[in-house]
């Protein structure tokens, strides 16, 4: 166990947690940043972006920037500046009382491994994904989660969206923009989007349903070539010659941790009060995609982590 307490305590090394990690550290808090470990789907170091090939709606880079290479550059930052950032991964917190108790490692053992005077939660959220033969391996190279991020990439090609809520429906929608045909595939023979979603969706002539279908393999070597898919009524089964699979089911926020600690939406993310990173914990913030069910983009994610960190030093401002 560690006897010091720390100013500030980052849980998550994405964006918004690297982020929060460069101002925290400019303004002489010394953060201590947990980041995850490379094992773990939920809070993988970096973040989704350590998942994506080109980024190129990210200001400052007009030749676009490898997802891997801008996290490393946010690391070499935060760090350039005095924070310490350790691969470890959380598996208990504290916040019933002040300074606050985090754990790693054996999450019974009888005392915390860091204790901190404030937290900022920056542990993200994952896409759900299919789980089907060849989806992971092709991610980044055909296999997208976000149309914002990608859809570029596809400028008159033949692509496809798996979902039928008003995420995956916006997302085709969105898509159509650059592709020559967006085909929605949706293991029900209706949509779950809201009328208005379906409407735009029903006279947009480049959009295409494959009805009661599910996709069963993702083909290609080097990126997508076609998907196989299976009719969950009839057993039929066929391929669709496609370059690009954009997988809309849902996202889950990675916040397993703070369950009964903090509040959280319905849908799982955490609630912050207004337009602050503040949330019903004294000294506790979040930042990212970890409450943010909305826009879900690595800027806005940082944008975040930059308040999240001014409003942690002046909660300590306050307190002391």
């Amino acid at each position: 166990m560690s006897t010091d307490v720390h100013n500030v305590l980052i849980i998550g090394s994405g964006p918004a947690g690297l982020t929060a990690a460069i101002y925290a550290a400019r303004a002489n808090l010394d953060p201590l940043v947990i980041e995850g470990e490379p094992s773990s789907t939920s809070d993988q170091p970096g973040g989704q972006l350590m998942l994506t090939t080109d980024v190129e709606n990210f200001p400052g880079f007009p030749e676009g920037i490898m997802g891997p290479e801008l996290m490393t550059n946010f690391r070499a930052q935060a760090e350039r500046f005095g924070a310490d950032i350790r691969t470890e991964k959380v598996s208990r917190v504290d916040l019933s009382n002040r300074p606050h108790r985090v754990w790693v490692g054996d999450p019974e053992a009888a005392e915390p491994t860091y204790r901190a005077e404030t937290i900022i939660v920056s542990t993200g959220a994952q896409a759900l994904m299919l789980d089907v033969d060849g989806e992971s391996r092709l991610l980044g190279h055909g296999v997208s989660t976000c149309a914002t991020c990608d859809g570029f990439f596809f400028r008159d090609q033949d692509i496809a969206v798996v979902g039928g809520g008003d995420s995956a429906i916006e997302e085709a929608t969105f898509l159509t923009r650059f592709a020559r045909t967006v085909t929605i595939i949706h293991r029900r023979d209706e949509l779950r989007a809201s009328k208005i979603m379906r409407d735009r969706a029903e006279a947009n002539e480049k959009i295409k349903y494959l009805w009661d279908t599910v996709v069963t393999k993702v083909n290609g070597e080097g990126s997508v070539e076609s998907i196989s898919v299976e009719n969950v009524k009839t057993g039929e089964t066929s391929d669709l010659a496609i370059s690009g699979l954009f997988v809309a089911i849902g996202h889950r926020p990675n916040t397993d941790l703070f369950q009964g600690q903090l509040d959280l939406k319905e849908n799982g993310y955490l609630i912050t009060e207004g337009k602050s990173s503040r949330t019903g914990v004294e000294g506790v913030f979040a930042c990212g995609d970890v409450q943010d069910d909305y826009y879900r983009q690595a800027i806005t994610a940082a944008g975040s982590g930059c308040m999240a960190a001014i409003d942690a030093e002046r909660w300590l401002e306050e307190e002391h």
